[in-house]
């Protein structure tokens, strides 16, 4: 019986270069010269910090402008805070999101019966696992979710016939 999963995971190599190659152009740019501007990757926790919320801003979207060229979709980043730190500068913590949340397997599990196929979706952990005795119905359920937003990117593995 054909089958595929539904993920949502993270490419810490990708992620990893695209980070250092923000810093290396952090430390090259000449607004940022002599600014105490760092970012660092701890497991699945990320730490800007920047003098004021401007250059905050800046850092941000050159950290998604880079993890756009590395294939990596920026959508994994979530802002959990934003605060002042010592000597004037501004900390913003962020979080990794790998997996996918009970809240939205069930969106997507609603939307796929919707569609009325001969499909059977289950949650297992942070994955889903699609069934289905045709593997047009499975191709057709893979066009449907990819048209839902649920905040972080999908894929599609272990597709089997």
């Amino acid at each position: 019986m054909p089958s595929f999963d539904v993920v949502s995971r993270i490419n810490y190599q990708e992620f990893d270069n695209a980070l250092a190659n923000c810093l290396r152009e952090i430390g090259t740019r000449y607004d940022f010269k002599g600014l105490n501007i760092s970012i660092e990757r701890k497991d699945k926790v990320i730490t800007t910090l920047a003098p004021d919320n401007i250059k905050l801003k800046q850092v941000n979207e050159l950290l998604q402008t880079h993890l756009i060229r590395r294939k990596v979709d920026p959508r994994v980043l979530k802002v959990k805070s934003s605060e002042t730190a010592t000597g004037g500068t501004v900390r913003q913590i962020s979080d990794l999101k790998e997996g996918i949340d009970q809240e939205s397997a069930k969106k997507i599990i609603t939307q796929v019966k919707s569609l009325k196929l001969k499909i059977q979706v289950k949650i297992q952990g942070e994955e889903l696992r699609a069934d289905g005795k045709k593997r047009d119905d499975l191709q057709e359920a893979i066009a449907a979710i990819r048209e839902i937003d649920i905040g972080q990117p999908l894929e599609f593995v272990n597709f089997r016939d």
